[in-house]
């Protein structure tokens, strides 16, 4: 089909028909992803194609077939991004509970934090604050920096230990 589209030319770039299309929404819904999301899901399906004729990769042989896997998949997907969503917000909600620290309690651990910062190796000490100061994903940490994510990641974790065990050190926390 998309061999035949290609033949054609760019009178019809969209990689899935009608009932293709009709297909993926009843599996996106199916597999419990709302009415709202359900577009988005059928874009992630065609983007998907698209990229994968892009890269050179031979068309699938039944392109509604392979459309329905993906749209299962982006389904489990969404419901991994849900439960992960829901145990933050718990986390948050657990935080706001406690009792917030004074005001020289506040500045102590502040300074003890910029401290240990600055004992951070320049490489840790990067992604540490890109993460959780300038709030960004660890994917794009890797892609700024242009390292893999599992080094962004090891990164990560070996700074926060650091830092841990140097609040602890100071008896801070």
């Amino acid at each position: 089909m998309l061999r035949r589209k290609a033949r054609r030319g760019q009178e019809d770039d969209d990689p899935l028909d009608a009932a293709q299309e009709r297909r993926v929404r009843a599996v996106l819904a199916l597999g419990g992803v709302p009415q709202t999301d359900l577009p988005d899901g059928v874009q992630q399906v065609r983007l998907r194609l698209l990229e994968r004729a892009a890269k050179g990769y031979e068309a699938p042989r039944d392109v509604s077939a392979w459309a329905a896997v993906v749209a299962s998949n982006l389904a489990m997907d969404w419901h991994r991004a849900k439960r992960r969503q829901e145990r933050i917000g718990e986390r948050l909600a657990s935080l706001r509970q406690l009792e917030h620290p004074s005001g020289e309690d506040t500045s102590v651990l502040s300074l003890a934090v910029a401290q240990g910062l600055d004992e951070l190796p320049d490489s840790q000490r990067q992604v540490l604050v890109l993460r959780f100061y300038a709030d960004l994903p660890v994917r794009s940490i890797a892609d700024e920096l242009g390292i893999p994510e599992g080094t962004v990641k090891s990164r990560l974790h070996t700074a926060v230990r650091a830092l841990r065990a140097r609040l602890h050190e100071d008896e801070v926390v």
